[in-house]
């Protein structure tokens, strides 16, 4: 398969496809647009709110070792004042987006990110309980577990109850849990401010200026819960062989977390929600389970379809349009 042709020649990213234990590897554009830097194959990536699928994996894990349950709920694990937010709401709920609490960012009203930060300054952001302020005051969206509904705050407080059990920063326990035994050595959740070395700058494209600007007062000065972990795309081959070989979670923890636990199916090209993964209908096959993320100047999706036994990963830094290459690389 020619997975050049796929990708095309003006995507700016990187790629890696993975099939039957033969690698593909892409990168093009530049992670540095003012010094010409090119990206490589192992440049750092922002992935925006494909870290939610980190935190569900180190929720998932907390679980199987019985210091955690699907039933739990925030009452219980939580000692803040939850005001209007039901005490009620369960783990569970908050891993399939059932959970109805007050979403921070809701994508079915705000469109822009970055509006976020009009009246709360974004370099304010270095930890989850940053973000209370911008949810904990405001009322439920909907009664817990009546529907389905993508929803940042609830990882946030997944991330803050793998804090309140662990007695560690939700990422330190990710890095110790999850990314090292994958094998990620590079990725991680860095701040802005302090990135390591390379690391892709993101662009945003301003049409007004016909010229592009970073992203650094667009997106949380550090990653939470809700996203904002940096990785390589090697690195995240890496998540998925870890996964599906019963590394990090059970071979039967990984079958539950990519079988449909929310959503309808209306949209064919989201599909279902599992914990943590989108799940695309297999059409008679097998599903297929993804994860993906999208802030101002970043765009990816990685998924895996056991149908081909292809993991594929791409992204971009600035934003270009990694689903329609999914879709490609899906329907060939």
């Amino acid at each position: 398969m020619n997975y050049a042709e796929i990708i095309g020649s003006s995507f700016r990213g990187a790629a890696c496809i993975k099939k039957d234990g033969e690698i593909f590897e892409y990168a093009n554009g530049y992670r540095d647009f003012a010094n010409q830097l090119p990206n490589t194959i192992d440049t750092r990536f922002a992935s925006a709110s494909a870290g939610k699928v980190f935190v569900a994996t180190g929720i998932l894990q907390l679980i199987e070792n019985k210091k955690l349950s699907f039933d739990d709920t925030l009452g219980t694990l939580l000692d803040i004042n939850l005001n209007q937010i039901d005490e009620n709401v369960t783990v569970k709920e908050l891993l399939n987006h059932t959970s109805g609490v007050p979403d921070y960012f809701d994508e079915s009203v705000m469109k822009e990110y970055e509006d976020l930060w009009h009246d709360f300054p974004n370099y304010k952001i270095r930890h989850n309980s940053d973000l209370l302020p911008l949810f904990i005051s405001k009322p439920m969206m909907y009664p817990r577990g009546t529907k389905f509904q993508y929803n940042n705050t609830g990882y946030v407080l997944l991330a803050m109850i793998i804090e309140k059990i662990t007695g560690m920063e939700f990422d330190r326990y990710l890095q110790q849990n999850v990314f090292e035994p994958c094998g990620m050595t590079q990725s991680g959740y860095f701040e802005l401010d302090r990135l390591p070395g390379n690391c892709a700058v993101n662009y945003v494209y301003c049409n007004n200026l016909n010229d592009f600007r970073t992203n650094i007062f667009c997106v949380d000065a550090k990653g939470t819960g809700a996203g904002g972990a940096f990785v390589t795309v090697k690195d995240i081959v890496r998540f998925w062989s870890a996964l599906t070989e019963g590394r990090i979670i059970s071979g039967d923890m990984f079958k539950t977390m990519i079988s449909r636990q929310s959503g309808d199916g209306s949209d064919a090209e989201e599909g279902y929600y599992g914990f943590g993964m989108w799940i695309i209908d297999g059409k008679g096959q097998k599903d297929i389970p993804y994860f993906q993320g999208c802030d101002p100047g970043v765009s990816f999706i990685s998924e895996y379809n056991p149908n081909t036994n292809t993991v594929s990963v791409f992204v971009s830094n600035y934003c270009d349009n990694v689903w329609a290459i999914a879709r490609k690389l899906r329907q060939r």
